[in-house]
């Protein structure tokens, strides 16, 4: 695909969300409303969370009595009472940190769990208009590394945050009881720390942004060359695509090093703004010991405060700059959510019947992109039970007539019936289910032979399965080529299999789905004769009785069709049977006739 066109209709992924603007905000509040489900659990981590964070809070206290008592007036009694407290803290801490971490992390991980099938299903749900303009890897993106740093936010990220503010907001209280006049100097360095991580937190997004950009086109590179690895390794390109997944990754090395490097001057800085707090707290507390209005336990404590609340500020900007890019991540996924499909039910659709499979064309014309007509005019009836054969040159509009059959388009003029039903009234789901496709090119699921047969009816019995495969010519093979019958792994894709043995399955599949209408998209246009006849055979068996659309490779094939469509330029020119096209000399199908035959002929005189 040429980049252009790849850059202008590719998912987002260099957006920046800041938390604290209208967009960040309402993002945020999305995410929080997959969280409502679980508000109760989620209350009942924070409470957990705020008495952790008391109980953590009164050990400084302790220190203040050890110091000024236990230490000054050798108070052992009061020793061991202080040690047995704090042990007894430190249990109950133990305990309520094991709770609250499990309630939580089980909030998040239900949370992304329902995202991730949200996500799922309205993939399934999206037209073929949507993927046509997709990369793979930038789609898998948003399933996988997207929706983790989602998952970290909300399982990690959200619970630290939660407990760094709690600190802040306690130990601030604490340090207001022992001396307000030195909290309120200490407190000159929040505004530093706050200007510090807004600063940098959008430039930290940024390059988040664009590392995940870049990790989706290193993505994109495997997903070509797994997939293609037969002609990666046929024009030996191995190091080819080897150096440009290098490049790709030292994109994402060098967008993730810009993005730490910006993270560690930030906790650079904030280690410098606490350390200074600190100073400022032992010189100040220190005057206020000699002037004798502070203890030096008190002093202790202070000091202690003073450290936990600044560090967990500075905490704080490092979550705010990790929640800054999970919002990012969830703006791509939301967007990818809001994405509406082109093709939809109608309110008022209704289920199609059981069809007879009379399919009617009526002035039809179509294009795939603005101005560049595919289709115009399209006129024609396809009976109920007969095989209607398309031919033409390539780019003439052959498959988009049997794209536009099950509605994986909708057409821009015109209309499309079934046995009288506008296929825009009829529900989608209803409409599939009698329709049956076998593509040229087949995929199978990487699961088992039997499992691939039963994606056709998935309550198919065993019994079934195989009176399908058989009636595919497929059920030999399976029986006496394959290691484990039809408990056979397929691989990835189905390449464990041949050419041939893969397009009887698919045909087994479709067999199994009894559909009244039928789809064969040059299904044997690529296949050895042997496999060729093999399918033949199958495929005259799984059209009797069906409406059966056939875009034909060969000629050969379809000599006894009820029916010969001949498109040329998004035209039908022509349509009648094999030996009423033929009488027409000038016809399209005549020349395409000889084009195919007449070198045979020569060969044969």
């Amino acid at each position: 695909m040429d980049q252009s066109i790849a850059d202008s209709t590719a998912l987002d992924n260099t957006t920046t969300v800041d938390l604290f603007d209208k967009e960040g905000s309402a993002l945020a509040r999305r995410l929080l409303s997959y969280v409502k489900p679980f508000f109760w659990l989620l209350l009942l981590g924070f409470i957990l969370l705020l008495c952790i964070s008391l109980l953590f809070m009164t050990l400084p206290i302790g220190i203040e009595i050890l110091v000024d008592n236990v230490l000054i007036q050798q108070d052992f009694g009061l020793l061991n009472m202080i040690a047995l407290s704090m042990v007894l803290i430190f249990v109950v801490m133990s305990i309520l940190v094991f709770i609250s971490q499990y309630v939580l992390a089980f909030v998040g991980e239900k949370v992304v769990s329902i995202l991730r099938v949200d996500l799922y299903t309205h993939l399934q749900r999206l037209s073929l208009t949507f993927y046509n303009k997709q990369r793979t890897g930038d789609v898998v993106s948003r399933m996988t590394s997207d929706i983790s740093l989602v998952q970290h936010a909300i399982t990690y990220n959200l619970v630290d945050m939660v407990t760094q503010i709690l600190t802040v907001l306690i130990g601030t209280g604490f340090l207001f009881s022992l001396n307000w006049r030195l909290t309120l100097f200490i407190l000159v360095t929040l505004p530093l720390v706050l200007g510090l991580m807004f600063f940098i937190g959008s430039r930290i997004d940024k390059a988040s942004s664009v590392a995940q950009n870049r990790l989706a086109d290193a993505a994109n590179i495997v997903e070509e060359t797994v997939s293609g690895v037969r002609i990666v390794k046929s024009f030996a390109r191995q190091d080819y695509e080897i150096d440009r997944f290098k490049s790709g990754i030292k994109q994402v090395f060098d967008a993730a090093m810009y993005r730490t490097g910006m993270g560690a001057f930030v906790a650079a800085m904030v280690n410098v703004i606490v350390l200074s707090a600190l100073v400022i707290a032992v010189w100040f507390g220190g005057r206020e010991v000699l002037l004798e209005r502070l203890t030096v336990g008190e002093l202790t404590a202070y000091l202690f405060y003073t450290y936990l609340v600044a560090e967990a500020m500075g905490n704080i900007g490092g979550l705010y700059t990790q929640f800054q890019t999970a919002l990012g991540a969830s703006r791509r996924v939301f967007g990818l959510l809001d994405t509406q499909p082109d093709i939809t039910n109608k309110p008022d659709a209704i289920a199609l019947p059981q069809t007879k499979g009379e399919v009617v064309f009526e002035n039809v014309s179509f294009q795939y992109e603005k101005d560049v007509s595919i289709l115009e005019d399209v006129s024609f009836t396809a009976e109920s039970g007969t095989m209607v054969a398309i031919v033409g040159p390539s780019g003439a509009g052959k498959s988009t007539i049997v794209n536009l059959v099950p509605r994986f388009y909708d057409v821009n003029g015109g209309k499309i019936t079934i046995d009288g039903h506008d296929i825009r009234d009829i529900t989608l789901e209803s409409l599939n289910e009698q329709i049956g496709i076998v593509p040229q090119e087949t995929l199978l699921f990487a699961q088992s032979i039997a499992d691939n047969i039963r994606y056709g009816k998935l309550d198919a019995t065993q019994e079934e399965i195989e009176a399908a495969a058989r009636a595919a010519n497929a059920h030999h093979f399976i029986m006496n080529e394959l290691p484990d019958g039809y408990q056979t792994m397929v691989g990835e894709r189905g390449l464990k299999l041949s050419g041939g043995q893969r397009q009887r399955i698919a045909l087994a599949r479709a067999i199994l789905k009894d559909p009244r209408i039928l789809i064969l998209d040059e299904a044997t246009s690529s296949l050895d004769s042997e496999s060729e006849r093999l399918i033949q055979e199958a495929l005259e068996h799984l059209m009797q009785g069906r409406t059966s659309f056939v875009i034909a490779h060969r000629l050969s094939t379809i000599t006894n069709a009820d029916k010969i469509l001949v498109l040329n330029n998004g035209r039908l020119v022509e349509q009648g049977t094999h030996h009423e096209l033929l009488r027409d000399l000038d016809s399209v199908y005549f020349r395409l006739y000889q084009i195919q035959y007449a070198p045979n002929k020569e060969a044969n005189v």
